[in-house]
């Protein structure tokens, strides 16, 4: 029979548990009403004004599905502007409205302060480490994940 695994040297547990800190902290100290995907949204066409769904669905990482909730959401609640593409009628473009303008201005300083204290738990010059592993983990296709090495 096998005996328990040590679950404080899997890299999955350790993400997830990881992932519950940031919830925790992002619900506390930046927003209870904007997830942090959201907020990845709002930032991405804070960034892009202007592109498509599945524009911004690629650059924060979240499939279509997902995106389109997220996109349907903002704008249900007057943070995101839709507009068909002219050259293109079959895209919709997205902007950020003003009252997003103004929402993803609010949680900015709160976003970087929660970023601060997660990265705090490494001395500062481990900083970038920390980062550069955690994006390469970020990185890695579902395909690449699960072939064995």
């Amino acid at each position: 029979m096998t005996g328990a695994l040590d679950l404080d040297s899997y890299a999955g547990h350790l993400i997830r548990r990881a992932e519950q800190v940031h919830t925790a902290l992002w619900n506390r100290f930046v927003s209870d009403t904007v997830t942090s995907q959201q907020f990845a949204v709002l930032n991405a066409l804070r960034a892009h004004p202007g592109v498509d769904q599945r524009t911004v669905a690629g650059l924060v990482s979240l499939d279509r599905s997902t995106a389109h909730l997220i996109v349907t959401r903002l704008t249900e609640r007057g943070y995101v502007g839709q507009e068909r593409d002219e050259d293109d009628r079959r895209r919709t473009l997205l902007t950020l409205t003003a009252a997003g303008r103004t929402l993803h201005a609010s949680l900015v300083p709160a976003a970087e302060k929660i970023n601060a204290e997660l990265l705090a738990a490494f001395p500062a010059q481990e900083h970038p480490g920390a980062l550069r592993v955690l994006g390469r983990l970020a990185r890695l296709e579902p395909k690449e994940a699960a072939e064995p090495s």
